[in-house]
């Protein structure tokens, strides 16, 4: 019977894992076929960002919302939800015949998207209760999240090359039915400590409008500018529902976030943490893509596989060596370690020259950043969920992946506009425009790594109050 649980578990794990996959791909794999979405359809260049930010709003805003849920209905009946919705409005964005119905079926797939992936993290804990199991776990799930957006980047290409763009929407059909299939089999399930001890409709509205608002004033930051009216009305706007928020969770009979969560200073400061380290790695993932076409002169499919290295690194880190790593050494020392080897691979990066070789320039910063974050993020995730109770698992799971998902909107958005503008001032002052590209994409690393060693400091200062 111990066998039969032990095989049924890693079922589970790997049903979790391929819903996971399918919804990352879903993020990345678009960007490839952008000009041809736009030329098929007819998008104009301002309406084209919205085929990713119509995605990237509604997964934004209701990741909180849709953890809390799992916790209240049941997470496996809240994941196939999610699951389902996925894949049907795949279905549609793979059929489009104009601009509107791919956008609002992006919309409805990033709602899709968010229900079910807020609930996995909260399901994968409770699956392994035993450290070492969970460690190992974690370390499968961070490698499926981390290795998935260059997946996607090469999958993108091949997809829309060899047959058109409407199948990197419809590949995800059978993958959602199998997923579907396969969860609704091998999945626990349970019943959810009911609506009634976390049913605050009003907390709901105020968090997911706040999120929403906050992740497309984050999106239009590079159309609008930092300083405009536009970034600082919807902003002040965003913060203001979330302050309105945090007061009624605190006066709420039963609140949507119990403010006891934030109070874990382990959970608080493990969620700080991956907005600046998912911050600093969207950047980066932006920015040497760019690098490597507009100054070492790469094509798209050359800058591809030069990414490669990453997703090995952090392949052959979490899936071989950072459940071992946890479970001698406790995840926040090997954190530290984690993040010491990205920032100094961001550091490489902010060096390499404008005629640098691969194999002596860029290889050896790739390693850096892809055994560094193969080893920070089990660790991360295993503090971030350290103090979760089963009642509360789904949320805090939610939790974690609210602030990645704003730390990559930060993040790219931040050093996409600081390496466009020191580009900008650089090229003003009479600078070729390969080396002012150089400037600015090195001024843009240079803040990766700035915001690698305020995580770096901010993990030093972690004090986990149990093993998890």
């Amino acid at each position: 019977m111990e066998t039969l649980a032990v095989r049924s578990r890693w079922l589970s794990l790997a049903a979790l894992c391929a819903g996971t996959l399918m919804i990352i791909l879903d993020q990345t794999v678009v960007n490839v076929a952008l000009p041809a979405i736009a030329g098929d359809l007819g998008f104009t260049p301002s309406g084209l960002a919205w085929v990713v930010n119509a995605y990237l709003i509604p997964f934004g805003g209701l990741l909180l919302l849709a953890g809390r849920l799992g916790d209240l209905l049941g997470r496996k009946r809240v994941f196939l939800s999610g699951l389902a919705v996925f894949t049907v409005a795949s279905v549609l964005c793979g059929l489009a015949w104009s601009p509107e119905v791919l956008l609002v079926s992006r919309f409805v797939q990033g709602v899709g998207g968010a229900v079910s992936s807020a609930v996995i993290l909260g399901m994968i804990v409770t699956l392994f209760p035993e450290p070492r199991e969970r460690a190992k776990a974690l370390g499968v799930f961070s490698f499926v999240q981390a290795s998935g957006g260059s997946i996607g980047a090469l999958a993108g290409g091949v997809l829309t090359q060899s047959a058109s763009w409407h199948w990197i929407f419809l590949i995800n059909v059978p993958i959602g039915v199998a997923t579907f299939l396969a969860a609704a089999r091998f999945l626990d399930g349970e019943r959810g400590i009911g609506l009634g001890r976390g049913a605050d409709v009003l907390g709901a509205a105020l968090v997911t409008s706040s999120l929403m608002l906050g992740v497309y004033t984050i999106v239009e930051v590079e159309s609008h500018g930092w300083g405009s009216a536009h970034t600082l009305g919807f902003g002040a706007l965003s913060v203001a529902l979330l302050t309105g928020f945090l007061v009624r969770q605190a006066r709420a009979a039963n609140p949507l976030l119990p403010l006891r969560i934030l109070g874990s200073r382990t959970v608080a400061g493990a969620n700080l943490v991956q907005v600046l380290l998912i911050a600093a790695m969207f950047g980066f993932q932006f920015l040497v893509v760019l690098y490597l076409q507009r100054v070492l002169g790469y094509d798209s499919m050359r800058a591809g596989l030069s990414m490669l290295p990453v997703a090995v690194s952090i392949g052959a880190i979490s899936l071989g060596l950072s459940a071992r790593l946890n479970t001698r050494f406790g995840e926040r020392p090997v954190l530290v370690a984690g993040l010491a080897l990205i920032l100094a691979g961001m550091v490489l990066l902010g060096r390499a020259p404008a005629d640098a070789g691969f194999l002596a320039d860029v290889l050896p910063a790739m390693l850096f950043l892809g055994v560094g974050f193969g080893t920070a993020m089990p660790a991360l995730m295993g503090l971030a969920m350290s103090d979760a109770t089963p009642e509360d698992s789904g949320l805090t799971s939610g939790l974690v992946n609210t602030t990645a998902q704003v730390g990559g909107a930060l993040g790219l958005s931040v050093l996409a506009v600081l390496a466009a503008t020191r580009t900008a001032t650089l090229s003003s002052s009479g600078q070729p425009l390969r080396e002012a590209l150089l400037g600015g994409y090195h001024f843009g690393f240079t803040i990766g790594a700035v915001l690698v060693a305020a995580a770096l400091a901010l993990s030093v200062a972690l004090r986990p109050t149990r093993r998890s």
